[in-house]
């Protein structure tokens, strides 16, 4: 039987992509918490301060999306769907900014209708950033997962896609640090992760990225990599870098400076033309598929459980 469904139609600029705008908010192909289908649809679960909620977002044409809300939280999902979508990107002022770099320039004609979605919800954003601190894709991904079918629950809606609701902060510190063992990750992430879900209502009262900067960063085990991991997608936020990153500081300053290793600081120097919309810059070259040159063995991939 196929849920109720409240809706809103939303008018997105010309060109403007939907999956390439939400991409962000799905870790691989599979999360459980979002989903991609065939037939061009996006699908989003949270759990809301109405209750739980799934989105979908509907191409309809050139010029149309459809915006269908599930559950006790629809209406929230629904008032912030087209923050979801990104359709409240504000790209003031960046077209001046690209100008100033042949490369950037060129990326953010290409990509024009790419959009930053803002979720206005943090904590699920924090569970994926802890899990992602200091591993490959590959095991963050297998951690994040587990997690959630650990702790998640059905999302409201179509049976399918089937989808899971993020865990409940509550539950999550709650649990003891070897719960998460299983899952691929150690102590010293799981207590940050129990850390961080015991503070998760007064993050989720943050008025604005600063803010839920400053209060991330004051968190045991969290530093800025994850905090711009958060903000970028829980506010949106333009200019959210990741310092501390693996890759990113190597794929600017060869992008921008054709140098193929550069450290934090080359980055945020290279990036400093762009500020207020730095985070932006890098999302551009991630969607373009730049990156330095590769030198040395792949990091290996380890399974924290077997420890």
């Amino acid at each position: 039987m196929t849920a109720t469904a409240a809706r809103r139609t939303l008018r997105p600029p010309a060109g403007y992509r939907l999956a390439a705008s939400v991409r962000a908010l799905l870790f691989s192909a599979y999360d459980p918490c979002a989903r991609l289908t065939p037939d061009g649809a996006f699908w989003w679960a949270a759990r809301t301060p109405a209750g739980p909620a799934t989105l979908a977002l509907r191409p309809a044409g050139a010029d149309e999306l459809h915006a269908e809300g599930y559950g006790p939280g629809a209406d929230w999902v629904l008032e912030r769907a087209d923050a979801v979508a990104g359709l409240r990107d504000d790209r003031h002022g960046f077209a001046e900014l690209a100008a100033g770099h042949p490369l950037v320039a060129r990326l953010a004609a290409r990509h024009h209708g790419l959009r930053m979605p803002a979720t206005g919800q943090l904590f699920p954003r924090v569970l994926r950033a802890i899990l992602e601190q200091k591993v490959t894709g590959t095991e963050a991904y297998r951690a994040y997962a587990a997690t959630v079918r650990h702790f998640g629950e059905p999302a409201p809606g179509p049976a399918q896609p089937a989808l899971l609701l993020p865990p409940e902060p509550a539950a999550v510190a709650a649990a003891p640090y070897w719960v998460f063992h299983p899952f691929g990750v150690e102590q010293k992430r799981a207590d940050t992760l129990r850390r961080a879900a015991a503070e998760a209502d007064r993050l989720e009262r943050c008025a604005d990225a600063a803010e839920a900067t400053r209060r991330l960063t004051g968190i045991r085990g969290i530093g800025p990599w994850t905090a711009a991991e958060v903000v970028r997608i829980a506010y949106g936020d333009p200019d959210a870098v990741s310092v501390g990153d693996y890759h990113v500081p190597n794929t600017v300053a060869w992008a921008l400076a054709g140098e193929a290793r550069g450290d934090d600081a080359r980055m945020l120097a290279l990036l400093e033309p762009f500020r207020g919309h730095r985070g932006r810059v890098c999302l551009l070259l991630a969607a373009e598929g730049v990156h330095a040159p590769r030198y040395g063995p792949r990091h290996p991939i380890r399974s924290f459980a077997r420890y």
